[in-house]
């Protein structure tokens, strides 16, 4: 019987932790999405952007371009969205793939083409003649320095997610299931149905229960801190909004430079790949006539509500208020659901009294070696999983 009711005793505990971090859940879960949604349209309008680019400005070679452009942009979304895929890898694709196309198009121009082998030689040499300057080194740097902590932020909202999925369902022990079924059921065995704990008790019994949750306060406190600071190195020149909207300018610049640096760079691909063998072939243009919105090439004014900056400046200010959360669980807990409110008779653990007088103990496993209702034993190893991850998402934030 008494083992019935530790299980539902324990199943008490978990609702009321579950009610306890419902809204924050709610409120990580729903910025998490929202997050990525963002980044998904900001990636999907840079994309259109680019598009347009070529189509407005190289017609001849925007078809050819479409895939480098719609892989460059689909790695975008693999990195910020964790797979293990790196900016200097597909900046260096990119910009691979565009010098056959400026080279056949611009540099050495005509309605011909060369065959696949001699582009392909071409584009191996594009590291080794630079035809386009600095270019592809300021947009690995920008890259790197905008989407990093964006990834690093998704992530760190996943984790927050993670952490409360694994709280709200942490194992509690058999002295604190214990002290809830004594604190919560033992006054109905004398019909004492109405009867609430007293808040000292309650403060020991709950502090007792949480007190390995109590550990993870000073880390969660660190890790919303961090999110701050990601959120704010966001900004300014490596602002991703601003680094991915305006990727097609960059190599608008590429494209001009191969171009001014034509005479130099056929010399250079003539040493290095010899004379093209052409076969006649019409060069495709760009198909995108009429209406952008009918070929999904439209570009969407951007509201200044719904920017990334705006919506993570809002998500990081309510976050805040959640700060000393698991440090402030079991006093919450007590205060505005389990405990009687202060002067009224009270449950102490054995009868109904005015008022408990056994020593009330504080958060933290360090404060409850004296704790006279719930005996606490070593440390939590799920906690300790949860803390490393606190810390290595601090760490990388930093």
């Amino acid at each position: 019987m008494e083992e019935r009711y530790q299980t539902a005793a324990r199943q008490d505990m978990q609702e009321v932790l579950q009610s306890s971090s419902s809204t924050l859940k709610f409120l990580i879960s729903r910025n998490a999405a929202a997050f990525q949604e963002t980044l998904e349209n900001l990636i999907r309008q840079a994309e259109n952007y680019t598009s347009i680019f070529f189509c407005n400005s190289y017609r001849n070679m925007a078809l050819e371009a479409t895939a480098s452009v719609q892989e460059f942009f689909t790695d975008v979304g693999l990195y910020l969205f964790g797979a293990d895929v790196h900016p200097e890898e597909f900046v260096n694709r990119f910009f691979d793939g565009l010098f056959p196309l400026v080279y056949n198009h611009l540099i050495s121009p005509g309605v011909t083409d060369s065959s696949l082998e001699y582009s392909e030689c071409i584009r191996m040499a594009r590291r080794d003649v630079s035809p386009f300057g600095n270019i592809p080194q300021r947009v690995m740097g920008q890259m790197g320095r905008s989407l990093l902590p964006s990834r690093t932020f998704l992530q760190a909202l996943n984790l927050g997610i993670e952490v409360i999925n694994t709280t709200d369902h942490l194992h509690f022990s058999r002295e604190c299931s214990r002290a809830v079924l004594r604190m919560q059921y033992c006054p109905h065995c004398q019909g004492l149905t109405l009867s609430k704990p007293c808040m000292g008790y309650c403060l020991n019994v709950m502090r007792g229960c949480l007190a390995h949750m109590a550990e993870l306060n000073p880390h969660w406190h660190a890790y919303i801190r961090s999110l701050g600071e990601l959120s704010d190195a966001m900004h300014g020149t490596y602002d991703i909004e601003h680094v991915l909207l305006n990727f097609h300018l960059l190599v608008n610049d590429a494209v001009m430079q191969a171009h001014l640096d034509a005479q130099k760079l056929l010399e250079q691909i003539s040493k290095i790949c010899g004379r093209p063998i052409r076969t006649p072939t019409q060069s495709p243009r760009c198909s995108f006539e009429g209406s952008k919105e009918k070929h999904g090439m439209k570009i969407s004014p951007r509201n200044g509500e719904e920017t990334l900056a705006n919506r993570r400046k809002e998500f990081i200010n309510s976050l805040r208020l959640y700060r000393t959360f698991y440090g402030g669980l079991a006093d919450e807990l007590c205060v505005n659901e389990l405990a009687a409110a202060d002067g009224l008779p009270c449950w102490d653990g054995e009868h109904i009294v005015k008022s408990y007088t056994q020593r009330v103990v504080g958060n933290g496993i360090k404060a409850q070696s004296g704790n006279p209702e719930v005996k606490v034993r070593g440390t939590d190893p799920v906690i300790n999983q949860i803390i490393d991850k606190l810390k290595h998402v601090i760490q990388v934030s930093d």
